[in-house]
């Protein structure tokens, strides 16, 4: 498994006529991969990503 270094996420199309497709960015130490995604697939990864992130662990202050 590859873990990603960070993750972009950016509304431009891909091509810029299909607007109707998000492009995710992942950049990993092996490069950059692109993902064109439906709105419906966006949708549920930011579902997921919202979900995870509330339930993860406050942050623990010093």
């Amino acid at each position: 498994m590859t873990s990603a270094d960070f993750v972009t996420a950016f509304a431009t199309g891909w091509p810029e006529q299909e607007p109707h497709l998000m492009v995710l960015s992942l950049t990993t130490h092996k490069g950059v991969q692109d993902f064109a995604l439906s709105k419906e697939q966006a949708l549920l990864i930011a579902k997921t990503i919202k979900k995870t992130a509330a339930q993860l662990a406050p942050p623990k202050v010093a």
